[in-house]
This record gives C-alpha cells, structure tokens and sequence, in this order.
C-alpha cells in the first residue's frame, strides 16, 4: 500500500480550530464484507481489527459524562461487529441519535439477516452507500453483484417504512465519484437518483449525500500507481471554496479508532495523525469534552477534498 502522506503534508491548509463537539463517529473496525475500489479505510474482508468489549464501555462512560447528541457507527462494516446490537441498544438508552453507515449488502449475508430489524427498533438513521445509480458503474466501483444485493436491501429497508414518508425512520444514500473527479451538483443529482429509482425498482429515500474521495489508503495508492495523485491534488486544490472552512465536520465531530484513539476525523485517523497531549495520543477514557474544544485541529493536503466545490462532508455537500 503506497503512502500519500508524505505528498500531502507538502501541501498547505488554512488553519482551522474545533468548535465545540456534538458528534462522535466510532469506526468500530476494518473488516468488511465488501472491498470497494474508493475505500479510504482499506477495509475489507481479511481485517481483524476490531473495538474491545473494554474500549465500548470507555465510549459509553464517555458520552454519559458529556454532552454528545450523535453517534455516527462506521468501519469496515460497523454491523460486523460482535456488540453491534449492545451498542445500539446502550446508545438508545442514553438518548443519542445514532447513525450507521452502512453498505447495503451486509443486510443480505448469513448472520446479519437481523440487523435491519436492529435499525427499526433502535429508530437507527441509515446512511447506505450507493455510489452511482447504475448497475454497470456500481459493480465496476464495488465488486460483482453489489448493485443488484444493495436494490435487494434498500426494499427490504423500504419495507420496514425507512424513506416513507412521516415515518421517522431515515434512510439517506451516499454518491461517491467513480474516479479522480469531484461529485456532480449534490441537488440535481439526488434528483436524478429519485426518478431512476422510483421508476425502476419502486424504491424511495430521504436524502442523497455526495462526498469526495479522499486520497488516503486504497484510494490514494491507486491514484499514485496511476500518476493520477498530483493531478486529483491540483484540480482539489483549485476548486476549494473559502466559504467551506466553516461548516467543516472536523469542526463539531472527533474521530475514534477502534483502540480508542482520538483523531479529527476519519481520514486522519486512516493517515495515522491523532490528538496529542506532550506528544501522547489522546484516549477516550482519559479526556472530557471541555479539554478538547477549541483547539487546532490537524491539517494537510487531504482537507481539500473536503473544501473543494461544493464541499464535501459525512453529511454530504457543505454548500
């Protein structure tokens, strides 16, 4: 795996501070049932890295003690974790919106048959990847047969009441570009997901969320094997959006990795750049909210991809 670290941090970045933090996303490990082209992670289905039983407590102590209103589930595939059903279940008693990112075609493995009644009786806000609305370009980003097993599970979601109408329940698709490009117009796009969707498989959703590739792990080694990185820098670069900077989710959200390391955000934590104190990185067992806010936050060349055009966040475009 080619290293793009040492190219991004020859890139500058406006400096930006923490405000103060509502969200907490958990990536609760790197294994995957999928193994898709764009992944920042690296995930996949050999990965053996998973949160502890012991650092699940810590994060939960931690939310008890602070005020933290979201609770954003990633990986890998975070539904592959064995206290998966525990989190949720502990996450809802403390009366935190949870939210899962999850890919779809989890839903349909043996063992996991469950966890879309998971989603339903923990009201979980479902945040599915499906990065175009194509077939063809679908399994040429994800693998063979993914569409077809994501159409599977979004009726199977759909079902349930996720995407209807006053029903509560959410269900947001995400738009990831096929290559080094930036997303298309976020409004119109979702659109165009809408009609196609309806139309053909009868499925609905509440939002479409597109988001940047960012040039770190699988994604980032496969733009350097194709001398395609400086470019994607170059066009990122030149398309960032000063008015941005404000509403980035590094901002208001810490990252966590499965040991229970803090980071900005999911993709220094994949770059390896965590929160320090006196050059120690920073356990969610041994901080409080308060120490943590308004404080630097780490930058390098990656954070263009998520100030570029329209911006680019967790929760889609910033603008």
């Amino acid at each position: 795996m080619l290293d793009t670290l040492p190219l991004l941090n020859k890139i500058s970045f406006p400096d930006i501070s923490r405000k103060n933090i509502s969200t907490l996303q958990l990536n609760l490990g790197y294994r995957c049932n999928q193994q898709c082209l764009h992944c920042h992670v690296n995930a996949g289905p050999k990965r053996t890295e998973e949160m502890t039983y012991e650092v699940l407590l810590q994060i939960l102590d931690f939310i008890k003690a602070n005020d933290i209103e979201v609770v954003d589930l990633t990986g890998g595939a975070p539904e592959m974790h064995p206290n998966y059903g525990f989190l949720l279940e502990s996450l809802a008693t403390l009366g935190v919106k949870i939210i899962d990112r999850c890919n779809l075609t989890i839903l349909n493995e043996a063992g996991y048959e469950h966890i879309a009644d998971l989603f339903l009786k923990y009201n979980v806000e479902v945040v599915a990847s499906l990065p175009c609305y194509l077939e063809e370009n679908v399994n040429k980003q994800r693998g063979k047969g993914v569409f077809d097993s994501s159409i599977k599970a979004l009726k199977t979601l759909n079902d349930l009441g996720y995407g209807q109408i006053d029903s509560g329940l959410t269900l947001n698709l995400v738009f990831n570009p096929q290559g080094a490009s930036l997303s298309p117009e976020q409004t119109q796009l979702e659109k165009d997901y809408r009609v196609f969707l309806k139309d053909n498989f009868s499925i609905i959703f509440n939002q479409l969320f597109t988001i940047t590739n960012v040039p770190v792990k699988r994604f980032g080694s496969m733009l350097l094997s194709k001398n395609e990185f400086t470019p994607y820098m170059n066009l990122l670069q030149n398309a960032h959006q000063s008015k941005n900077l404000e509403a980035l989710m590094c901002r208001f959200q810490l990252s966590i990795d499965w040991q229970g390391y803090l980071y900005d955000c999911d993709f220094n934590q994949m770059l390896g750049l965590p929160l320090t104190d006196q050059g120690k990185k920073l356990h969610i067992k041994d901080v409080c909210l308060d120490d943590l806010c308004n404080k630097d936050i780490i930058v390098a060349g990656h954070c263009y991809a998520c100030t570029a055009g329209k911006g680019s966040s967790c929760g889609g475009a910033l603008s």
